[in-house]
C-alpha cells in the first residue's frame, strides 16, 4: 500500500475567485477511482475548491500522476492503493486519511466497472456479475460504513455515490452494471434517510455517457457510445468536468438542505 501527499502552487485554468472562500474551504475528502476519468476530474476541482483530498485505486501510477497534477496546481492531495470490495482495505484508507488530514468531511464513492454492456445473455457470466457488484454496489456500501464514524465526529458531512442512468431506466444487455447502479441509487435513499438525524447528506449522481478510459476499453466501446450519443437529445456526451461540477455542489455546503436525491446529468437522455 502506499501514500503520497504534498501542496505546491498554481492552477488548472479553472476560473476561481480568490477574494471569496473556496466552495470546499477546510475540507478533506476521499474520492474513490480517481487514477483517471470522472474520478480525477473530481479530484483535480475539488482540490481548487479548497479541500485536502485522498485519491484511491487500483492503478497506483496513474494516481501518483494525478497527484502530481494536483500538487503542481496548488493543491494539496494524498494517495493509496485501494480494492474498495475489501473491508480491510477501506479501514486503511480512512485510517491514513485521518492521520494524514486531521478528519474526513467528503465521501465521493466514485469507482466502478461496466462489464460486457453489449454481451448477450448466454455470453455473461456470474464471475462477471459478481465483480461488477462488488466493486459498484458492495464497494460503495464499505465505504459509507467505514466513513461514517468520521463524518459522527464533524457532526456532520457529505456522501455522493457515482451511479448512472443505467441505475434508472435499466440497459439491455448490462444486466450486472444496472442492477449495481440501481443498487446504488436506493442505498443512497436508504442511507439518507438513515443518516440524516446526523446531519450526515447521501445523494447519487447519474450521468449518461461520458468518454473515460473505462468506456472507451470496454468490449464493444464503439457501438456503446454511438447508441448512447444517439439517444441524447443533446447530442453528445457529457465532458468530465460537466460530471465533476454536479458532484462539487453535492459535496460542498452549498447542498445542505439536499439529501436521498438523484443529480441526473444525461443531456435529456431520460426526458424522453
Amino acid at each position: 500500500m502506499s501514500i503520497y501527499s504534498h501542496a505546491a502552487s498554481g492552477n488548472f485554468g479553472i476560473i476561481n475567485d480568490t477574494t471569496t472562500m473556496k466552495r470546499l474551504e477546510n475540507k478533506v475528502a476521499i474520492i474513490t477511482g480517481a487514477a483517471g476519468g470522472m474520478g480525477a476530474a473530481e479530484a483535480r476541482l475539488f482540490a481548487i475548491e479548497g479541500a485536502r483530498v485522498m485519491i484511491t485505486d487500483v492503478q497506483e501510477e496513474k494516481l501518483k500522476g494525478v497527484v502530481s497534477e494536483i500538487v503542481a496546481a496548488g493543491g494539496t492531495a494524498g494517495y493509496m492503493v485501494h480494492d474498495v470490495s475489501s473491508e480491510n482495505s477501506w479501514a486503511a484508507v480512512v485510517q491514513k486519511t485521518a492521520e494524514l488530514y486531521g478528519k474526513i468531511d467528503i465521501l465521493v464513492n466514485n469507482a466502478g466497472i461496466t462489464g460486457n454492456l453489449m454481451a448477450p445473455l448466454a455470453e455473461r457470466t456470474v464471475e462477471e456479475f459478481n465483480k461488477v457488484i462488488a466493486v459498484n454496489l458492495l464497494g460503495q456500501f464499505i465505504g459509507v460504513k467505514a466513513v461514517v464514524p468520521h463524518l459522527l465526529k464533524n457532526k456532520g458531512g457529505s456522501i455522493v455515490n457515482i451511479s448512472s442512468i443505467g441505475g434508472i431506466t435499466g440497459s439491455a444487455g448490462g444486466t450486472a452494471y444496472t442492477a449495481s447502479k440501481g443498487g446504488s441509487r436506493l442505498i443512497t435513499k436508504g442511507l439518507a434517510g438513515e443518516l440524516a438525524k446526523d446531519n450526515i447528506r447521501v445523494n447519487s449522481v447519474h450521468p449518461g455517457f461520458v468518454a473515460t478510459p473505462m468506456t472507451q476499453n470496454m468490449p464493444h466501446a464503439k457501438e456503446f457510445e454511438a447508441m448512447a450519443v444517439g439517444g441524447t437529445p443533446l447530442g453528445r456526451g457529457a465532458t468530465l468536468n460537466e460530471v465533476a461540477y454536479g458532484v462539487l455542489y453535492l459535496a460542498s455546503d452549498e447542498s445542505t438542505f439536499t439529501t436521498g436525491t438523484e443529480l441526473i446529468i444525461d443531456g435529456g437522455n431520460t426526458a424522453l
